[in-house]
């Protein structure tokens, strides 16, 4: 596959997965909208079912990667780094294309959810509010070697599962079985280990759409939440990494 097929279908793919994973998270968590409070089963199965969909539109194009954790879990694997760049260039904009079509599907929504300051009780939150959440991860307990550790585990589940069972017969990206195994792996991975930190287990997925939520013109959106957001960059290419070398060792 030329390099241009590879960024062109990366950056369709990812966009797709955030359209539509960041949108259930917008359906469960804005006002006025119907889905509201559907709860962690929704979120976890429109996830879900995002990477269902997003592989199986783009497997031909790249081989639909869409996280650079799996990327380099690939290229561990596989020693071969030189489409590297050209798959993370074409994850990171198609997450960011993914989160500002949320914003445009539930731009009513946003407006309805952020007419006043998110509070508990009466008492004004300071720093990121419940808006973040639609467009990226953040724990429930603040406790960085746990946080980062939960990435890493998640992701080596995603990763190694992604290698052993997922892949097409070039080896260079997901087939057809494979997509539809790695989605439920993704449901399983949300439903056994996101409730630590929402479960980024991958880079793009959360840092795209983070800057995003920074642009935005949102009002009383809060913070974006900088001081967290290497955790879910760097859990997932630490466990996408370690993935590739118990691959390696073990079923190579």
């Amino acid at each position: 596959m030329s390099s241009s097929d590879i960024f062109l279908g990366e950056t369709i793919g990812t966009a797709v997965l955030i359209l539509l994973g960041g949108g259930v998270c917008a359906a469960v968590t804005l006002k006025s909208s119907k889905a509201r409070n559907a709860g962690w089963l929704a979120i976890t199965f429109g996830w879900g079912f995002a990477v269902m969909t997003a592989v199986y539109m783009t497997a031909s194009l790249s081989g639909a990667h869409l996280n650079p954790a799996v990327t380099v879990g690939i290229a561990i694997k596989d020693g071969e780094w030189d489409n590297v760049p050209v798959y993370i260039a074409g994850q990171m904009l198609g997450a960011m294309i993914g989160a500002a079509l949320v914003w445009v599907a539930y731009y009513g929504q946003f407006r309805a959810h952020l007419t006043d300051p998110e509070t508990v009780g009466e008492t004004p939150i300071e720093g990121p509010g419940p808006v973040l959440g639609v467009f990226s991860t953040g724990p429930e307990i603040r406790n960085t070697w746990q946080n980062l550790a939960t990435e890493i585990i998640g992701t080596v589940v995603l990763v190694l599962a992604v290698l052993t069972q997922g892949l097409n017969d070039s080896g260079k990206g997901l087939g057809v079985i494979g997509a539809l195994i790695t989605a439920f792996v993704v449901v399983s991975i949300g439903l056994s280990l996101g409730g630590p930190t929402g479960y980024a287990i991958n880079p793009a997925r959360d840092l795209g759409p983070r800057i995003v939520h920074a642009l935005l013109p949102l009002p009383n959106k809060g913070g974006s939440d900088w001081s967290y957001a290497w955790i879910p960059v760097a859990g997932p290419l630490i466990g996408g990494a370690i993935a590739a070398g118990i691959y390696n060792i073990a079923f190579a």
